[in-house]
């Protein structure tokens, strides 16, 4: 072992590195070949992939003696909009217009999806754009106390279901949602993520994706992705006067995200989003049954109402934040400072052990620095409860563009 140690100044450094320089321009003098082997990779290039989203449209309705409707054979919306078997683009969107409205009238559309190069997780999105009232005959007056609120959002049934075609056949899967037209709309605002198992109950994050095809069609026919949507709707024949002269106006639309690098947790039909993980202590002490998971807060602003949405996404252990069996009492408090001047105005209340008016739906305003008795949900505002979502519709003109929330 030597511990000798060899030194250079600046100097001496600067020179040894100048001699190796000399040395090996020397070398290249005293030589003219060397064995060599040379490979070549040209023409490289870097193409980026594409995602085009197909939607099949097989739509019908019944309205008796009065008409009979469906969509044209082969009938698609690519670029929003309407093309024929393959054929290419009509150039206009697809809008559906039902007049002369009664009870007992029904409709059901099949939206299949042809998702163009890659695998996709999948949402349908909607909003309710119009509920007039359109003034109120003499009939409709005996029996509707409202002048200024259509009823027909809310006299409409509409089911949204997973569905596929078997040989031409429509078989009808598990339900996404079924409720009045205006629930409906009101979740399908918030957003409703869809699985490419047809599994109603699918967790939102790394659910099962929409298989990706090559081409939309294949021998003039859709090639599409095995789950379908189907939407249904009817004018109940309970259904009496109330609804004479409204009208209701409505959109949907379905979103489709590539899968890949991606958890499908993402939200496309909402303006902004929120993850919280759970708490599960309070004031230094664990809860009892702590849970894992997070909660995906949501606004949404339409043309009408602005939506708040809670989705719960649990971890898979059985437990669950919106269980009653696991937590009898759960709930969801959301104070709202509607025009964001520091003090909430009032708070919506999801409780389904509580006996609220709106059960289990509930409405507390802020009198004084305390929130008053749960009353019913305001005329104009809505709740709904959607698997793991929770979702409440606020009219536009209760709360300000800018505002403040706590849940």
């Amino acid at each position: 072992m030597n511990d000798d140690t060899i030194g250079l100044s600046r100097r001496k450094m600067l020179v040894g590195l100048g001699a190796v320089g000399v040395a090996s321009a020397g070398a290249g003098l005293g030589t003219t070949a060397y064995f060599n082997d040379t490979e070549t990779f040209v023409n490289n290039e870097l193409t980026a992939g594409s995602l085009d989203l197909f939607v099949h449209v097989d739509y019908s309705e019944d309205q008796g003696s009065y008409a009979q409707y469906s969509t044209e054979p082969g009938t698609y919306v690519d670029g929003n909009v309407v093309g024929i078997d393959g054929q290419g683009s009509t150039g206009e969107p697809l809008s559906i217009q039902v007049s002369d409205l009664k009870p007992g009238d029904s409709g059901e559309g099949e939206f299949c999806f042809s998702i163009v190069d890659n695998p996709a997780y999948m949402w349908m999105c909607g909003e309710l754009t119009e509920n007039a009232e359109n003034g109120q005959s003499e009939p409709e007056m005996d029996v509707d106390d409202t002048p200024d609120e259509g009823e027909l959002a809310d006299a409409m049934q509409v089911t949204v279901s997973y569905c596929t075609d078997v040989e031409g056949e429509t078989v009808i899967g598990e339900e996404i949602i079924s409720d009045s037209l205006a629930n409906v709309m009101l979740a399908l605002q918030a957003g409703i993520p869809l699985s490419g198992d047809g599994d109603a109950g699918a967790s939102l994050a790394d659910r099962p994706a929409f298989e990706g095809v090559t081409e939309p069609f294949v021998d003039g026919e859709p090639n599409i992705a095995e789950q379908c949507v189907c939407f249904e709707w009817v004018v109940p024949t309970s259904v009496e006067n109330e609804i004479q002269t409204d009208s209701v106006a409505f959109d949907f639309e379905f979103y489709a995200v590539q899968a890949r690098h991606n958890d499908g947790a993402h939200n496309p039909c909402v303006d902004e989003t929120v993850v919280t993980a759970y708490d599960n202590d309070w004031k230094g002490q664990t809860l009892g049954n702590p849970t894992d998971g997070n909660v995906y807060t949501s606004v949404s602003v339409g043309q009408n109402q602005t939506v708040l949405s809670f989705a719960f996404a649990d971890d898979g252990d059985g437990v669950d934040f919106l269980d009653t069996a696991d937590y009898s009492s759960t709930n969801l408090p959301v104070a709202v400072d509607a025009d964001a001047d520091g003090t909430h105005d009032w708070q919506l209340i999801w409780q389904p052990s509580a006996g609220f008016p709106d059960a289990p739906f509930g409405y507390q305003p802020n009198n004084g620095g305390s929130y008053g008795a749960t009353e019913a949900l305001p005329a104009g505002f809505s709740a709904a409860k959607v698997g793991n979502t929770i979702v409440f519709g606020i009219p536009n003109s209760d709360i300000n563009s800018t505002f403040r929330l706590l849940g």
